[in-house]
């Protein structure tokens, strides 16, 4: 199979002179590898093009965030298999191997995840995809190694194969076949969680999504938006909403969107008592912007023929919170 690493960069050089050599090294010749520039305005491209001849470069016309970026890229990618990773990933020797293999022997496998580490203390899980993803009844992501914001240290205790619900954008590959039968990303995200849309309808028509354990990467994170960034928590609050109200199924879909807009609630007054009242207003703006699109998005949901049950009798923000179980075995 013809596999392409596609990496998406806005004003990032400074990360493609730290993280593309281990890509380039680590990668080549099982794989071609891109850079998809969204329009930078450094000098990002002159020095790929100095410093690295054979990684292919394509450019967008216009900054369309993560979603848009990669939809107009890929159209220029001929593969079987995209990879598509964030700039600040460091990826290792034979990290595409375990990764081939899944697609080969599994031809329903349709989107695979490999380990996620810390780059920046490589013992531990990344908060970003960690050992795989998954959500909980009321929408909220959460991860083999990382549950919220509690991170596991790396063990070995999830060097496996595993059936997970999402794969994290940061590292993420997925069948060309399947990424354009889907229409590829929902460009109405712009960034974050649109990959968990993307994976949500991948299951809708009957594909799995894999976790592979023994393909490692190192993830800086933040890179783009960091946490502290109001804008990062629009973006969280409003996009998981959109996956809700797209893919969640009929019997449930009232309960979970109003329990949903009230947990967000609690959120922000939360945010309100940390001292931190612009987090607050993002959550507002994020609901406003999700009331003010909530038409469009229930006729995105027509277009979906079936819906996957997803975990449904699982709240990791009561077993969290409440119950004081930060660890993903730990939950039930």
């Amino acid at each position: 199979m013809k596999t392409a690493i596609v990496i998406l960069n806005w004003n990032g050089k400074k990360l493609l002179e730290q993280f593309l050599p281990s890509v380039v090294n680590f990668s080549l010749p099982k794989a071609e590898v891109y850079v998809a520039d969204n329009a930078s305005t450094d000098d990002s491209i002159a020095y790929i093009k100095e410093f690295y001849p054979t990684v292919k470069i394509i450019e967008n016309k216009e900054n369309g965030g993560y979603a848009k970026g990669y939809n107009d890229a890929l159209l220029s990618v001929d593969a079987d298999i995209y990879g598509l990773i964030n700039s600040d990933i460091e990826v290792t020797e034979n990290w595409l191997d375990s990764i081939s293999k899944e697609f080969k022997q599994n031809q329903n496998t349709a989107i695979v995840q490999p380990k996620i580490l810390d780059f920046k203390n490589k013992t531990k899980f990344e908060y970003a995809g960690a050992a795989g993803g998954f959500i909980d009844l009321y929408g909220y992501p959460y991860c083999r190694g990382r549950v919220f914001n509690h991170l596991e240290e790396d063990q070995s205790q999830f060097n496996d194969v595993a059936d997970i619900f999402w794969a994290s954008g940061a590292c993420f590959f997925i069948r060309s076949s399947v990424f354009h039968e889907l229409k590829g990303f929902d460009e109405d995200y712009f960034a974050h969680q649109e990959e968990i849309d993307l994976c949500w309808r991948t299951q809708n028509l009957g594909y799995n999504i894999k976790y592979v354990g023994t393909s490692t990467v190192y993830h800086v994170g933040g890179a783009t938006l960091q946490e502290t960034n109001p804008r990062k928590t629009f973006l969280n609050f409003r996009n998981s909403l959109f996956n809700l109200v797209k893919n969640v199924p009929k019997q449930w879909f009232l309960f979970v969107i109003f329990s949903r807009l009230v947990l967000d609630g609690i959120a922000g007054i939360k945010f309100i008592l940390q001292l931190k009242p612009i987090h607050t207003l993002a959550i507002l703006k994020a609901h406003l912007s999700f009331y003010k699109n909530l038409m469009k998005f229930l006729g995105k949901r027509k277009q979906l023929s079936k819906r996957n049950d997803y975990n449904l009798h699982t709240s990791a923000v009561w077993q969290y919170f409440v119950l004081g179980r930060k660890k993903f075995k730990q939950l039930k």
